[in-house]
């Protein structure tokens, strides 16, 4: 009876793909070859927002929604391929993507959001880097030194996450030392104009310097200016540099760590000796 079942049910199965077995053929392949073409398109749309807007937030968002409506466009067109109605198809995806559209918005204030977005450039879990991707499951963070970490996302909500790029501006922080026999006024005066006279140096809040302590082998000074946060790194390295160039030329003098010592071999000659020159003799 057993027997008799199965092969019954192999003898049905064997009828429909008879029947149905090029459509279903079709059908596989179209999907297959359509989400193929759809992921080759979405790589290279993704490519191409990146390098016409590389720290815009809205690349991986219109990068999802062009690939989902392109997915279901090749499973529309499959489901057609089959022998469903077109209208009945557009129906279904329709009321399909209708209802995924409002539980994303209703359950969208319940989602822990990120304090950052795609070309940010954050520290997080002892690594430090720049946003290329965020998935509900991870973040793919490249270092500078050219490494990839896919860092879960879990263990980034629970840990502290600097961005650098949340403002607009960034205050850079150059401290240097001078010798004690420089004239203090004047190195504050050069070190000032070297940041002035930079045009990525922002006039309001005005560039400034501090004399910020009395060191044992130098008095340090504090230059302090605001740049665009993408200007932030190059500008840094700029400044330093024409700062040295521009002491040099002034004629004003770095610190360097510094220890002077006394010889007190005089005093202890005749401490032993005593004034007569005769070791221990009396002095009356």
């Amino acid at each position: 009876m057993l027997v008799e079942s199965i092969i019954k049910r192999f003898h049905m199965l064997g009828e429909a793909m008879t029947q149905y077995g090029t459509s279903i053929a079709l059908t596989l392949v179209v999907l297959l070859a359509g989400l193929i073409v759809v992921r080759w398109i979405d790589k290279m749309l993704r490519k191409v927002l990146f390098r016409l807007m590389p720290a815009s937030p809205v690349v991986n968002t219109i990068g999802h929604i062009v690939y989902v409506l392109m997915v279901m466009a090749v499973i529309a067109g499959a489901a057609t391929e089959y022998g469903a109605t077109p209208l009945n198809v557009l129906r279904f995806l329709s009321i399909v993507g209708l209802t995924a559209l409002g539980l994303i918005i209703f359950l969208r204030p319940f989602f822990p959001t990120m304090p950052f977005k795609v070309g940010n450039t954050i520290k997080t879990c002892d690594q430090l880097g720049v946003v290329e991707g965020i998935t509900f499951i991870n973040t793919r963070l490249r270092t500078f030194d050219g490494k990839t970490f896919f860092v879960p996302n879990r263990k980034i909500i629970s840990d502290l996450v600097i961005n650098y790029h949340f403002s607009s501006t960034r205050r850079i922080k150059i401290d240097v030392g001078i010798c004690y026999d420089q004239d203090l006024h004047k190195a504050k005066q050069v070190f000032e104009s070297v940041m002035i006279e930079d045009p990525r140096v922002k006039a309001k809040p005005a560039p400034v310097v501090y004399t910020l302590n009395l060191a044992s082998s130098s008095v340090e000074l504090g230059g302090r200016c605001w740049v665009d946060n993408e200007d932030y790194w190059v500008t840094r390295c700029d400044l330093i540099e024409k700062t040295k160039h521009r002491f040099d030329y002034e004629g004003i003098q770095f610190a360097f760590p510094q220890l002077e010592l006394h010889n007190h071999s005089d005093r202890a000659r005749c401490d032993d000796y005593g004034e007569d020159g005769r070791t221990g003799a009396p002095i009356d």
